[in-house]
């Protein structure tokens, strides 16, 4: 983990360096300041559209995961915005805009699924607050 800080600050110095070389110091204070504001202003709106979403998933009887899943990232993208920095912007963008956030989505629940998949063998499972035994996987009752 520390390896990969320090891979990202390292790609922020460069990144800042390069186009404050090519474009100027002032220039590159006004790229961060307007990814800043650019930034904020759509994380508030894709929140808002996720919250929407949400409200209506959940009044429909369905499971919101896909909603949850993009308020996350939405959250996430925001936090990344106010990061100052080039990379953090692009990425921060990249997880704010919905057809990039659709794919980020997607690969996130296929990850989350098979955690869960591989955490849940030979364990017991709870389904909607029913204690399901799993074929060959019983109880261990301590002081036997």
């Amino acid at each position: 983990m520390a390896v990969v800080l320090l891979l990202y600050v390292v790609a922020e110095v460069a990144a800042v360096w390069a186009v404050s070389s090519a474009l100027g110091v002032l220039a590159t204070l006004g790229l961060l300041l307007a990814g800043a504001f650019v930034g904020s202003w759509l994380a508030r709106r894709e929140g808002a559209r996720a919250a929407r979403a949400f409200m209506t998933t959940t009044r429909s009887g369905r499971a919101p995961v896909a909603e949850v899943t993009d308020g996350m990232l939405i959250g996430f993208g925001g936090l990344l915005i106010m990061v100052p920095g080039f990379v953090s912007d692009v990425v921060g963008l990249l997880l704010l805009l919905p057809p990039t956030r659709a794919v980020v989505r997607g690969l996130w629940l296929r990850r989350a699924e098979r955690r869960m998949a591989v955490h849940s063998r030979g364990r017991t499972i709870v389904v909607d607050s029913e204690i399901v035994q799993e074929p060959g996987n019983h109880p261990v009752i301590e002081g036997r």
